[in-house]
C-alpha cells in the first residue's frame, strides 16, 4: 500500500510527539524522590546520649532511589566547617548500634558524623526488606558521602568513611571507587564476598560453592512461589553449648541487652537468604591495590576475621596505609568495648587525613 504525502508527514508528526513524550516522562522519572519514613523520635540506642553533642535525625537518597535514615552527630558549640566521616555496621546491625556508638564519640572529638542504616533494613526506604548487595551497599556509602560534602555545616574536602564488620570490607570498596573520600578506616572488618564464597577460615571450595548455589537458587524458586522471602535467621538463639567462641560473642552481643535492639536483623530474623547469592560472585577486594586515599584496617587480636583484615591490608598500596592489631581483643570487642576500641588512633588517623 502506497502512503500520500500527507500521510506521512502525519506518521512522522506521530512519531516526533510519541518521541517527545517519552523523554518528558524520562526526565520526570529521573528526579530523585525522597521516600516518606517513619523516624523514631526517642532516643533508642544502645549506648547512652551524649551531652556533648547535638543529635538529629536526617534523611538522604542514593543512586537507586532508596531514601536511607541516618542520626548525624555534631559537636555542640562547633564553629566553621567541619571534617565529616559516615559510618555504617557491623553487617547485619543497625545504626542504633555499634555505627552509632563510634558516631557519638567521633562527634564528641571534633568529626561532624552521620551512622545511618544500610537500604532494605532498620528505619532505611525500600522494598523488599532485608536484602544486601554488595553494589548497592557501596553506593550507600557513597550516598552519605553525597549527603556530606553537600551540607552547609562539612568542609567537602575533609569526607571519610568507617566501616564495621562486614562494612569494613564495603568501605574499602567505595573507597576504591569514591575519589571524594579522603581517609578510611575498617573497624574489625569482613570480606563479604570471600567469606561467603569460601566459607570461614576459607574452607569451601568449588564443589561447596556448587551445592551453595543451587541451595539458594532453589529457594529463589520457593520464594517466587510464595510471594515472600524466607529468612535466613538472626543470629542463632538458643546457643548450642559446643558453638564456637566468635558464635557466642555475637550473642553476647546481639542477644543480650548489651546490644539487642528491635530493629537489628542480627538480633532478630537476619537477611533474606538470597541475599548471599550476589556475594558468591563479586569479589568485594578487587581494586584494594588501587585506593590511592589513606586507609586504616583495625583488627583485634583474638579475632576470627583477623586474617581477613591482614590479607586486605597486604592488598593496599602507599605509604599512608596503616594495619593496628589491638592487643587481647576479639571480634565483638570492637563494636563496643571503649576500653579495647582504639578512639584515640582512629582520631588521630582521621585528623592526619582529614586537613
Amino acid at each position: 500500500m502506497e502512503l500520500t504525502l500527507i500521510q506521512l508527514v502525519m506518521l512522522c508528526s506521530l512519531s516526533l510527539t510519541a518521541v517527545a513524550q517519552t523523554d518528558t516522562v524520562k526526565q520526570t522519572s529521573n528526579v530523585k524522590i525522597m521516600e516518606k519514613l517513619e523516624l523514631t523520635q526517642e532516643w533508642d540506642k544502645t549506648f547512652p546520649k551524649s551531652d556533648k553533642v547535638n543529635h538529629s535525625k536526617v534523611t538522604f537518597v542514593n543512586r537507586y532511589g532508596v531514601t536511607l535514615a541516618a542520626d548525624m552527630y555534631v559537636p555542640k558549640d562547633a564553629g566553621g566547617k567541619l571534617p565529616a566521616i559516615a559510618i555504617s555496621g557491623p553487617f547485619g546491625a543497625v545504626k542504633e548500634q555499634a555505627s552509632g556508638l563510634y558516631a557519638q564519640e567521633l562527634a564528641e572529638r571534633g568529626f561532624l558524623t552521620v551512622a545511618f542504616d544500610p537500604s532494605f533494613t532498620g528505619e532505611s526506604g525500600g522494598k523488599p526488606r532485608y536484602v544486601a548487595s554488595p553494589d548497592i551497599n557501596t553506593e550507600d556509602f557513597q550516598a552519605a558521602v553525597d549527603f556530606l560534602v553537600t551540607n552547609d555545616r562539612v568542609d567537602s574536602a575533609r569526607v571519610g568513611i568507617l566501616g564495621i564488620c562486614g562494612w569494613g570490607g564495603l568501605a574499602l570498596n567505595a573507597a576504591a571507587v569514591d575519589t571524594r573520600i579522603k581517609a578510611t578506616v575498617a573497624s574489625t572488618m569482613y570480606d563479604l564476598s570471600r567469606v561467603t564464597a569460601h566459607g570461614y577460615f576459607d574452607q569451601m571450595e568449588a564443589d561447596g560453592r556448587y551445592e551453595l548455589r543451587q541451595r539458594l537458587n532453589d529457594q529463589r524458586t520457593a520464594d517466587y512461589r510464595s510471594g515472600t522471602y524466607a529468612l535466613a535467621g538472626g543470629v542463632v538463639d538458643p546457643l548450642p553449648a559446643d558453638a564456637p567462641q566468635f558464635v557466642k560473642d555475637y550473642y553476647a552481643y546481639y542477644k543480650t541487652p548489651r546490644g539487642y535492639h528491635a530493629r537489628s536483623l542480627n538480633s532478630n530474623g537476619g537477611w533474606n537468604v538470597t541475599s548471599s547469592l550476589s556475594f558468591l560472585n563479586t569479589p568485594l577486594l578487587a581494586y584494594a591495590d588501587e585506593i590511592r586515599s589513606a586507609v586504616l584496617i583495625v583488627h583485634g587480636e583474638k579475632a576470627h576475621s583477623r586474617y581477613m583484615g591482614e590479607d586486605a591490608f597486604r592488598k593496599l598500596r602507599g605509604e599512608n596505609k596503616e594495619l593496628l592489631i589491638v592487643p587481647g581483643a576479639s571480634h565483638c570487642d570492637l563494636y563496643d568495648n571503649r576500653e579495647k576500641i582504639p578512639f584515640d588512633k582512629i582520631e588521630q588517623f582521621f585528623r592526619t587525613y582529614l586537613k
